[in-house]
């Protein structure tokens, strides 16, 4: 029997639960088609963080869904992570969430219940701390644990915040350090500083609810939240279609402790090729650009921050309400094609 108080079988081997990467999900959907709704504000022909449905003149529904194997050892940090990671896209929006239903595969011939306890003990914190309803879930049998979440959030039909829709002259802001992805690789070979590993996990465990809520206070044009393609992933997203070209001013990019250092050893995380492989084009200076900075900006991450478009001059302003020492501005927008430009 494995220790009950650590999933280390699980979160050494089985990967970080990167998404499948967006070419798999365009050959997937490639074809397919439903009857036009007006109801639907949102759905899977986009790249939104969340599907959109009206049900009233003055509410609609927010919808997501998350779940991954384990990152942590700690059950209980594996929950509220997986918790927090869930509930991020409601936020993206701008929304707020207000029910969540959980989703469970479990290898009970190889777990203890007492570990799925305290992995529920964990995430009912967290949804605690969001004032989001847990209404039950679903489970099924399986040799490889995995835990998340369907989330629902409610919204103003004319409150939405999309991810395409930064503008000129906008600020771009990232409300936590990039680095997760590289150190839980780092964490696997057993490499990884005790306190990389613990700002990591701080950072993974944190809700994205305080940015999200001063999202309409300071008129946000665009927003979305960094996970798995990574910070490159989810800019190119930002730009394409926008008529903008997002400057990435990358010395002000906030970092994790020591992840250059591991990039530099070579403990990058799977994800982070098939990021570049299908991301790299959108940026036009790319060449330019030293490897481990690429390694770094398409690193997957897991319950990352929000990136922001707002107005530049209510950056600043922002920033100093929402008070979390590793927000930061990281670029602007400007007129062009829909790219990212590098600036060093």
């Amino acid at each position: 029997m494995t220790n009950p108080d650590k999933l280390t079988t699980y979160s050494r081997f089985s990967g970080c639960g990167a998404k499948l990467g967006p070419q798999v999900l365009d050959k997937a959907l490639c074809g397919l088609s439903q009857p036009e709704r007006p109801e639907v504000l949102a759905d899977f022909k986009g790249s939104e963080d969340a599907g959109v449905y009206r049900i009233s003149e003055d509410t609609a529904l927010v919808q997501t869904v998350d779940f991954f194997p384990p990152i942590v050892d700690d059950p209980y940090l594996f929950g509220a992570i997986a918790a927090a990671n869930s509930l991020s896209d409601i936020y993206a929006m701008g929304g707020r969430p207000v029910s969540a239903v959980n989703i469970l595969c479990y290898p009970e011939e190889d777990l203890p219940v007492e570990y799925l306890r305290k992995i529920m003990e964990g995430a009912l914190q967290v949804l605690e701390e969001a004032e989001t309803a847990l209404l039950g879930g679903h489970s099924v049998n399986d040799k490889e644990l995995k835990f998340g979440f369907a989330v629902n959030g409610v919204i103003h039909p004319d409150q939405i915040i999309r991810n395409n829709t930064p503008r000129p002259g906008d600020s771009l802001i990232l409300t936590k350090a990039l680095g997760t992805g590289t150190i839980n690789t780092a964490l696997r070979a057993e490499m990884a500083s005790e306190e990389a590993v613990k700002r990591a996990e701080a950072g993974m465990r944190r809700l994205n609810r305080k940015a999200g809520a001063l999202l309409h206070k300071y008129e946000a044009r665009a927003c979305t939240d960094i996970t798995g393609f990574g910070l490159a992933g989810h800019m190119a997203e930002m730009a394409l279609d926008s008529g903008c070209n997002l400057i990435l001013n990358t010395p002000q990019i906030p970092l994790l402790p020591e992840v250059y250092d591991y990039i530099a050893m070579g403990l990058i995380p799977a994800g982070t090729y098939n990021n570049r492989t299908f991301r790299l084009a959108c940026i036009k200076n790319h060449q330019e650009a030293a490897p481990e900075l690429l390694d770094l900006i398409f690193d997957p991450q897991t319950s990352g921050g929000l990136l922001i478009s707002l107005p530049a001059e209510k950056a600043q302003a922002f920033l100093d309400e929402l008070d979390q020492e590793d927000a930061s501005v990281i670029g602007t927008v400007a007129e062009g094609e829909g790219g990212i430009i590098l600036n060093a």
